[in-house]
Parts: structure tokens; C-alpha cells; sequence
């Protein structure tokens, strides 16, 4: 392996039109040219990305495969000593792909967007185009075959019509002008949200100067509804600042934890002021090692949970499985649950970085000699990995729940918490699609605080929230 990739870091020479040495020219003339972007072309058509993007360019070909990668990774490349994803621009927008023998080298742009860095391949890479920024066109459908949320602007330059693509929303990072028009809202809304409090403290203060004199029927009366008042207000505060719905779903928890959240802030301190307010708010809220590697006592309270299935398939969905730590976690447990079944788990995700890197993680050492061991595997540099049977299980996918998905009828559907975080009209759409996709004697694991009783779906008892149709 690592002489395969010391023999593709050589292929670093030089591109067809463009060579590194030219990029770097072209870098330090930026200062006195008001936009330089590199050019290249994708199924026939003129495209280009900010020159400032753009790391270096190189001719690389194959690629270490990567196992259940998305469809538009090609795999891993050690680019002098660096192990950097490639992503087939082409593929990514459903672009046809030239037929070539297996030792053909593939244009690539090794671009970096925040701390990570991509290889991107295209078809041919042109040359770097100098054009004033004011020439730039506001994005348009009719001006490429891809999303138009993925364009920054069109440009006419030297004859040719550029499609001008915007790298940072391809890969989910949003743009200095999106932070500051985010942080401009969120101060607006801090206002809006201040006002409001002082509007209602100074409506409560006055109501109770005027219950003073009232006997104490109508004192607690007054109590209980600042209490609904304040709950209200929390709710909005929620939605705000984590987007957590409070509704059917989640109000049996709100009322208990507001209770509690009365007795550490006092009466008269308990509104959210800010995003750490809200946090802290909903510390409590979220299920048993959200985010990390599984404890060997709660893996078995998930072993527990799961029912007795004789089926020789077993499908597994986890919407909302973010890094991959919750996925692998269940994927194991799968295995020793079900060893005679074919196990397959859909991870999805809308993070399109953490589905991207999740076939890629390693476990830290601590977990590696935990409960983990039998089922992962040590590489060749000294990491921990999960084995291939593990990983052939899983399948991690960009995908929003929201959207119609062609998953098979489903056993399991493992979805802690995410259903909390999302607006009461697309819980209602994920919860049908739950049901629809449920096969009968199949269910339902959610977060610890969550109530889907209102489905008409059968609640276990256990540790472990399980809902079922039976």
C-alpha cells in the first residue's frame, strides 16, 4: 500500500495546460488584479473556482478504495505524506464520466476549504483567467446542468462563457458574508428577544402589584400562568437558538425540566438569554453518549432492547448519524444480537463532511480494548479501525429524512433525538415515513425524552425508549 502511494505522489508533475509553477505565479499577482479564477471543464462545458481556493494542480490515478464511500468518492491519496479524499466533481453533479484504461491519470485541483483538503477531479484543467469582479453575473438554472445554490456567478472572459462555482457550498461551508449576515440576525433577534423580556417583566411586575390585594386563590392563579408564560417563551427561545421543537413530542420533558430549571435560576430568572442558556436548558435533554464511543453497560441495554428476529436480512435505519460513532456502536451490536443475519445499516446524514469521513474513523485506544475489540482490526500505521465485516454492514449516505427515501421495509429504526430538532410539520412527514417503512413486527428506538406515543405506535418497557406496532 504505502509503495502504491509513493508512486502516485509521483505523478505530481505537471497538468496539461497549467502547471504548478504557473498557479503560484498567478497567486502572487492577485494583489493587483481584482479576481483571478482557474478554468476547466466538466462534460463539454466552461467552469472555473476562485484561484485563491486552489492549493496546486496534479495527475494522480488509482486511488485507495474507501468501503461504503459515497458514490462520488473515489477514495483516499497520500499527496506527500497527507491522506486527502478525492471527489469526482462529475459524479457529484451527475455529470457522464469518459471510459479510460486503468491507468489513466485524472486531472485534479487540490483545493482547501476551512482545514481540510480535497483533491477534486474534472475533466481538463485550462489555465488561470484574470476578469474584474464586477463583471461577475449573478447565478442562473440556465447557465449549468447543476444546483444553482452550488453556483457563485457566471463570467464572460477571453471569448468563453464560465460557470463560476462557489467551492465553500459544495462542501458545506458557509461564506464570510453568510457568518456575517447569520451573526447580524442573531444580534437583531437578541434585540427583538430583550425588548420582549423587559415587555413582559414589566407586564408581570405590575399584575402582581395589582394581585397583591387579591386573596390567594387568584395569586396562584397568577403563578401558574406566568409559568405557562415563561414556558412559552422558553419554547421560542429553543426553537431560536437549537431548533428544538416543543410540542406533543417533547412537553412532558419541558414541564419537568422547567421545574427543575426554577429551582437552580430562581423565579423570575429563567428565561433564555442566549445560546449557552439554551444549552444548558437542554444538557439533560439528549440520550446516553450522544456524540462518543458507548459504555459496555449501555451497549447491552441496547442489546436488550432488541427483539428476537429470525429473518435472515435485518435493515437497519439511522437517520441523523452524524460522525459515525452511534452507527458503528449499533452496527456491533447488531452482530452479536443477529450472528447468523446479513445485517445492513443505513447511516444518513444532511453533514456531508461527516458522512464523507465516516468510513474513515478510527477509535482511540481506550475504546479500542473496551467491549469494541472483537470486533475491530489494527492497521498497518498503528490505529484502531473496526473490521471489514463491521464495515461492510453500514452504509453511510447524504441524505435528509425529510426527503423520500427508496429504503427497503425496515427492521430497526435507530433515531435518537433527531426527531426533537426538527419543525412539528417534518416530525409529522419522518414519522409517516417511519411507519410506512416499519415492517410489522419491527421498531422504533428514539431519543430517552421523546414521546411518539401520539402515532398510535406500542411503547417497551426498558432503559432504552423502543416503540413497536404490536
Amino acid at each position: 500500500m504505502q509503495e502504491r502511494l509513493s508512486v502516485l505522489a509521483n505523478t505530481i508533475d505537471r497538468a496539461d495546460d497549467l502547471t504548478n509553477e504557473q498557479l503560484n505565479e498567478e497567486k502572487k499577482k492577485i494583489s493587483v488584479v481584482d479576481y483571478k479564477m482557474v478554468t476547466f471543464s466538466l462534460a463539454g462545458k466552461d467552469y472555473a473556482i476562485d484561484i485563491m481556493k486552489v492549493k496546486e494542480i496534479a495527475k494522480a490515478g488509482h486511488f485507495t478504495y474507501v468501503p461504503n464511500a459515497l458514490p462520488f468518492v473515489l477514495g483516499v491519496y497520500n499527496l506527500r505524506g497527507d491522506i486527502i479524499p478525492i471527489i469526482d466533481l462529475r459524479l457529484f453533479f451527475n455529470s457522464s464520466v469518459p471510459e479510460h484504461d486503468e491507468n489513466f491519470l485524472e486531472n485534479m485541483l487540490i483545493v482547501t476549504v476551512g482545514e481540510q483538503t480535497f483533491g477534486v477531479v474534472v475533466d481538463a484543467i485550462d489555465k488561470v483567467v484574470g476578469i474584474q469582479k464586477s463583471s461577475i453575473q449573478p447565478p442562473h438554472p440556465l447557465f449549468g446542468d447543476i444546483n444553482i445554490k452550488y453556483i457563485y456567478g457566471v463570467v464572460e472572459a477571453e471569448n468563453s462563457l464560465y460557470v463560476l462555482l462557489d467551492i465553500d457550498r459544495i462542501f458545506g461551508v458557509r461564506t464570510p458574508e453568510e457568518e456575517r449576515e447569520l451573526a447580524e440576525t442573531a444580534k437583531a433577534q437578541m434585540k427583538m428577544r430583550e425588548e420582549a423580556v423587559a415587555e413582559q417583566r414589566a407586564a408581570q411586575q405590575a399584575a402582581l402589584e395589582a394581585s397583591a390585594k387579591e386573596d390567594a386563590a387568584k395569586a396562584e392563579e397568577l403563578k401558574e400562568k406566568r409559568a405557562e408564560d415563561d414556558l412559552r417563551f422558553i419554547g421560542n427561545s429553543l426553537a431560536t437558538f437549537k431548533k428544538f421543537s416543543v410540542n406533543s413530542l417533547t412537553e412532558a420533558w419541558i414541564k419537568d425540566r422547567y421545574e427543575e430549571w426554577v429551582k437552580e435560576k430562581g423565579e423570575g430568572n429563567t428565561q433564555l438569554q442566549n445560546e449557552s442558556d439554551a444549552e444548558k436548558f437542554l444538557a439533560p435533554f439528549y440520550s446516553k453518549f450522544t456524540g462518543t464511543w458507548w459504555s459496555e453497560e449501555y451497549a447491552d441495554e441496547v442489546l436488550k432492547a432488541l427483539p428476537e428476529n429470525s429473518a435472515k436480512n435485518i435493515v437497519v435505519w439511522n437517520p441523523g448519524c452524524g460522525k459515525g460513532y452511534e452507527t458503528y456502536s449499533l452496527a456491533c451490536i447488531l452482530k452479536k444480537r443477529y450472528p447468523g443475519a446479513k445485517i445492513r445499516v443505513y447511516g444518513h446524514d444532511t453533514d456531508l463532511l461527516s458522512v464523507s469521513n465516516a468510513p474513515l474513523m478510527n477509535l482511540t485506544d481506550e475504546a479500542s480494548t473496551s467491549w469494541y475489540q472483537p470486533y475491530t482490526t489494527r492497521t498497518a500505521s498503528g490505529d484502531y479501525t473496526f473490521s471489514k465485516e463491521i464495515k461492510d454492514e453500514i452504509m453511510f449516505e447524504y441524505h435528509d429524512c425529510v426527503n423520500t427515501n427508496n429504503l427497503p421495509p425496515i427492521d430497526i429504526v435507530f433515531s435518537r433525538d433527531l426527531l426533537s430538532f426538527l419543525p412539528e410539520s417534518s416530525q409529522n412527514t419522518v414519522l409517516t415515513e417511519f411507519n410506512e417503512k416499519l415492517k410489522g413486527n419491527g421498531i422504533i428506538i428514539v431519543g430517552e425524552n421523546e414521546d411518539i406515543s401520539v402515532t398510535g405506535l406500542k411503547k417497551a418497557e426498558g432503559k432504552v425508549t423502543v416503540y413497536s406496532k404490536e
